[in-house]
């Protein structure tokens, strides 16, 4: 009679290396989404997207039947110094970001900035949308 061994983790161990093999290859082509605030004054709707190493080059910024898409890519740059990668969780590829504005904001005077690898685009309300005080007057 024979004794075999039977390694109950075997499966566990196959999946943590799995896991430890795409953590550490670049996510070239895979999707990601930069994360957006949106905010609104009493003059305009605000989005800020955090979208760091990107290209001013590689941004797109539409405004279409009234939705707001932010386009981009993030490229994978390997600094080939010799020394290799231990890991890589940051995301990178293309991103596509789209977002429903109101009738009430002008898209014709749309503003965009990029600074410190934050996206701010600016729709400003049309005239009849901003908030007004009415004086009220008082009968005696």
């Amino acid at each position: 009679m024979s004794i075999t061994h039977i390694d109950p983790l075997a499966n566990l161990r196959m999946f943590e290396d799995a896991f430890t093999r795409l953590l550490s290859e670049p996510r070239t082509g895979r999707p990601w989404s930069p994360a957006v605030d949106i905010f609104e004054t009493k003059d305009e709707l605000v989005f800020k997207a955090d979208v760091p190493e990107v290209d001013l080059k590689d941004i797109d910024v539409r405004v279409e039947n009234q939705t707001l898409t932010l386009a981009g890519e993030r490229k994978f740059q390997s600094e080939s110094d010799g020394d290799g990668y231990h890991r890589i969780e940051r995301s990178y590829g293309q991103f596509t970001r789209s977002f429903s504005v109101p009738q009430t904001v002008d898209t014709e005077k749309i503003a965009a900035e990029y600074h410190n690898g934050v996206l701010t685009v600016k729709l400003p309300k049309k005239e009849a949308a901003k908030p007004r005080q009415v004086k009220i007057a008082v009968k005696e």
